[in-house]
């Protein structure tokens, strides 16, 4: 860049700044940019828009002022310095998505960037020439003499250092009448070339291109029709570049090499394919256009210009470039036309563009090209990488929550409720958010504004040793696991109803059947066993243990809601009498339940347990241990039906019961072991265990690929042992890892599984 931004204050880090009211993110803004008094006046008190006899003035026609939100992205270091980006876009993902990224790239020296000379391109078109050759020899012969008129036409720009710089000439053969079959007419086009300087510049080279025209005709023996600016500024390029080390990209359940791989096989896609290129670029124009508008700039005329320079090879293709460096770090780079303007235009009549301006700390036109330029690649990798890690489009659900809530009219004390409770119902309409309003509303005239139903808990479980087994009778060893299943009752006017909003379930409950099936079903036969099936109420679940993977979610729900009901109604339950109630939920819900995974979910505590053959004599010892243990969690990510692995393993000892007897003792010897390993601390010899176990339970033939995958994937980084937990045929695997849990976790990972590491004590 040939000058620098003016950089004041603590620069464009300011923490926490999303969780500031508006007032205070103003002040914040006081010593961070060029804004005056009266700037931070208008922004608090909302003046700083554009007034409807100023917009009258602008266009034809005016009856009103549309408004868009006016936000800021912070982090961005530019060139080595530190920039307040104004952006006024109506999509939230794009504000936090730019912050985001920028405070991600700010770690390795954030934006470098580079900017051309402004020059647009004005178009005079030349027809029924004689001879078109000759008449291309001779402009360009002459091209001193079109140079110098055009500059005298606007000496002011020439002493600005900009004008007319050069002239080309092109020779064209059109079909006549747009008829590709037809004869083909010659035309000459010449472009002249002009340094607009800091002004967007359209009026200054249309008028040239007028001003020329009659010299072109006498030059050329033709006769001028078109003369006006081409918007394909492919003479005023900005480039920007950043580098990430693949440290830096790690994020929660994605390690760092997984998501730079990710990113650069999205970007590659958009090289090859004009269907996911045209939807990349969009994406790169979110930033830009946001950029724009602030600014006062033709975001149309930059639109353009952009998606017809990517289009420059013949073949539709990404603006952008992702690529592994020699040190492995994720390197991004954007080339793109930006022509823009920082004096003229509509940037002395509205108010709010000016402020942006100062936001900027008045930047010349080359400096605002490089900074749109860097939010252009910054806002293409925050969609990469959300792609790459499945956010986009918990971001789009979030837009089309508020767009809705905004819609249905939603009070701003709910809204934020409101959008969350779209968004983990699935059901993100009009309908659905008025009546969360009138449950919320409900709510709050039914209980005190201190929360009066806090929420009761329930953890899951992970079985180490003995499934399956434990149906028959034998042993199980069983631990919790961090992941909880909560859930609170609201009073209510009409009925039952059960809302677990992540799950997308929101039903009234009927009365008890004979039968009874499902959630509701079960939630009934409960109700009557308490003696509430006559009283109103709204019971929420908000499950964090996923649903069918082995992990006892549905126990924990049972537990949890079992203990909201006892809260809320004062029903002075023991835990062993919630853990028979748990034990009866899972009956209805599997059949023959071994009672492992309520009685973890229940008491929290790692157990030795053991079921009687009649599936009601159970009982239980809690486990000592002397060392934490280190266990790992990996999820196929494919459901598993407990009820339907154990029917099958059921149907099978029916055909031969002692061969499937002596598999069952056989898996009682190993889970007898390996408690005592676990209360001992021998976790070598519990993770040997564990895979003995697993040999038995691949035999019964509820293992799958994806879970052999994730078996044989912990053993090989480092896992002791590794085994299928819960009923198979999908859910879950868990490994216990004496030499940390890191390597497995990203191992599991970076073969694109979800993973869970955490101790039990």
């Amino acid at each position: 860049m040939t000058s620098e931004i003016a950089s004041t204050g603590s620069g464009s880090r300011i923490p926490n700044f999303f969780k500031l009211s508006v007032g205070a993110r103003i002040e914040a803004l006081r010593d961070r940019t060029a804004l005056t008094e009266e700037d931070l006046a208008a922004l608090d008190t909302g003046t700083h828009t554009l007034k409807l006899h100023l917009a009258d003035k602008m266009i034809e026609n005016v009856v009103g002022v549309f408004g868009l939100p006016m936000g800021v992205a912070l982090n961005f270091l530019i060139d080595s310095r530190e920039v307040i980006v104004p952006l006024s876009v109506e999509e939230p993902s794009i504000v936090a998505g730019l912050s985001g990224a920028a405070r991600t790239a700010r770690l390795s020296g954030g934006y470098v960037t580079d900017v051309t000379d402004p020059l647009l391109i004005g178009q005079v078109q030349v027809v029924n020439v004689a001879d078109v050759p000759l008449a291309r020899q001779t402009l360009l012969q002459r091209k001193e003499e079109v140079l110098n008129l055009a500059n005298s036409l606007h000496p002011k720009m020439v002493a600005r250092g900009g004008g007319a710089r050069d002239v080309e000439v092109f020779h064209h053969r059109a079909p006549e009448g747009g008829n590709p079959e037809g004869p083909e007419r010659d035309m000459l086009v010449m472009h002249l070339l002009v340094d607009t300087r800091d002004a967007m510049g359209a009026n200054i080279v249309n008028g040239m291109c007028e001003g020329v025209a009659s010299l072109v005709e006498a030059i050329t023996g033709g006769r001028v029709f078109l003369r006006i600016l081409s918007n394909l500024t492919d003479r005023s390029l900005v480039r920007a570049r950043v580098r990430i080390p693949v440290q830096n990209l790690a994020m929660k359940d994605y390690a760092g090499t997984a998501v730079r791989d990710g990113i650069i096989l999205a970007n590659d896609l958009a090289l090859v394919d004009p269907y996911r290129a045209a939807t990349h670029n969009k994406g790169i124009m979110n930033g830009v256009d946001a950029v724009a508008i602030a600014t006062g700039n033709d975001f149309r005329a930059i639109e353009a210009a952009a998606h017809a320079y990517a289009a420059k090879s013949g073949r539709y293709r990404a603006l952008t470039r992702w690529y592994a460096n020699d040190d492995g770090d994720l390197e991004g780079e954007i080339e793109m036309p930006m022509k823009v303007g920082t004096v003229g235009g509509s940037l002395g009549t509205n108010p709010t563009v000016r402020l942006s301006h100062r936001l900027l700390n008045n930047p010349n036109a080359a400096e605002l090209a490089a900074v749109i330029g860097a939010v252009g690649l910054a806002q293409n990798y925050a969609a990469l990488r959300s792609l790459a890690t499945a956010g986009i489009q918990q971001n789009h659900m979030t837009l089309h929550a508020r767009s809705v809530a905004s819609t249905a009219g939603v009070p701003e004390e709910y809204f934020d409720e409101v959008v969350e409770g779209l968004i983990e119902s699935g059901e993100i309409k009009v309908w659905k958010a008025e009546e969360i309003v009138r449950r919320l509303t409900q709510k709050s005239e039914t209980a005190p504004a201190t929360d009066a139903e806090p929420r009761s808990s329930a953890c899951g479980k992970v079985i180490l040793l003995g499934e399956h087994a434990v149906v028959y009778g034998r042993s199980a060893l069983a631990a919790p696991i961090p992941l909880a299943v909560e859930a609170r009752v609201v009073d209510a006017g009409d009925g039952v109803q059960l809302v677990i909003p992540r799950w997308g379930v929101e039903q009234r409950v009927a009365p008890v059947r004979e039968h009874p099936t499902g959630a509701a079903g079960i939630l009934a036969l409960l109700l009557e066993r308490l003696d509430l099936g006559d009283r109103s109420m709204t019971i929420e679940v908000f499950p964090n243990v996923p649903r069918a993977v082995g992990l006892g979610g549905s126990a924990a729900l049972a537990v949890s809601v079992i203990r909201a009901l006892d809260r809320h109604f004062a029903l002075n339950l023991s835990d062993p009498e919630i853990n028979d109630f748990a034990l009866e939920c899972e009956r209805a819900a599997h059949g023959t339940p071994s009672g492992v995974d309520n009685t973890v979910a229940t008491f929290g505590k790692a157990v030795l347990f053991r079921a009687a053959s009649n599936g009601r004599d159970a009982s239980f010892a809690g486990i000592e241990l002397k060392r934490p243990l280190p266990l790992v969690i990996g999820m196929t990510g494919k459901e598993s039906l407990t009820a339907k692995t154990v029917a099958g393993v059921a149907q099978a000892r029916r055909r031969n019961a002692p061969r499937y007897d002596a598999i069952f003792d056989q898996i009682e010897m190993l889970t007898n072991a390996g408690a005592d390993a676990a209360r001992d601390g021998a976790l070598s010899d519990l993770g040997e265990l564990m895979n003995l176990c697993h040999g038995f339970l691949n035999a019964l033939q509820i293992s799958t690929r994806e879970l052999e995958e994730l078996v044989e994937i912990s053993r090989r980084h480092g896992a002791a042992g590794a085994k299928l937990t819960g009923g198979g045929g999908g859910g879950s695997i868990v490994a216990v890892c004496p030499d940390g849990t890191d390597s497995v976790l990203a191992g599991i990972k970076n073969a694109g599984y979800d993973a869970l590491a955490f101790e039990v004590s």
